[in-house]
């Protein structure tokens, strides 16, 4: 029960704030999707899933790359800010959901990006297993956790976790969250 109060209160918060999100924090999440976007390849094969896509920041940086886009969020304003933003861009689909229980089938998306998520969740190794069960064997992660909400060490411990492997980490003094590029434990590869 507490899980679901926690949800409706952040879906209330960010549905009160879809409106001024951008200029509030924009700044800083164009900062962390850049950090993350410096080690992460696209093309037209790519499926890319943004969970908890807010208004769809992210779309600016991978819609030209990527083949297809989905952002899943659970506040509908921010999800009509995103639909606003992502107007033109024909390979881009949003979908109102929990990021604990996507709507997908297994092992669909070559690339995760949950930037500004973990956070917000009541249980976010659970919020990664449910990434992992919809991504593909090779799939991509770029995960952020908020400074201020996570040490390092507990970070990088719910990483591990999860199975989770960490290709590069961003700890900038400028970024308000570290930045995870990783793939699955059990996967060997040199590129993203």
């Amino acid at each position: 029960m507490a899980e679901w109060r926690r949800k409706r209160s952040i879906m209330r918060l960010y549905n009160a704030s879809a409106d001024c999100y951008d200029g509030l924090y924009g700044e800083e999440q164009n900062a962390k999707i850049k950090a993350a976007m410096k080690r992460i390849r696209l093309d037209e094969q790519s499926c890319a899933l943004d969970l908890g896509c807010g208004t769809g920041r992210l779309f600016d940086h991978v819609a030209a790359t990527a083949g297809t886009v989905v952002g899943v969020d659970i506040s509908k304003r921010t999800l009509a800010a995103a639909k606003n933003r992502c107007r033109g861009l024909h390979n881009v689909s949003l979908i109102l959901a929990d990021a604990d229980y996507l709507p997908f089938l297994d092992g669909v998306f070559s690339h995760i990006f949950a930037l500004t998520t973990l956070q917000n969740m009541p249980n976010p190794l659970r919020t990664l297993e449910e990434a992992e069960r919809v991504a593909k064997k090779n799939a991509v992660y770029a995960v952020t956790g908020l400074k201020k909400i996570f040490s390092q060490n507990q970070f990088l411990e719910l990483l591990n976790i999860a199975g989770l492997k960490i290709v590069t980490f961003e700890d900038e003094e400028s970024l308000k969250c570290y930045v995870a590029i990783c793939i699955k434990n059990n996967i060997e590869t040199s590129l993203c």
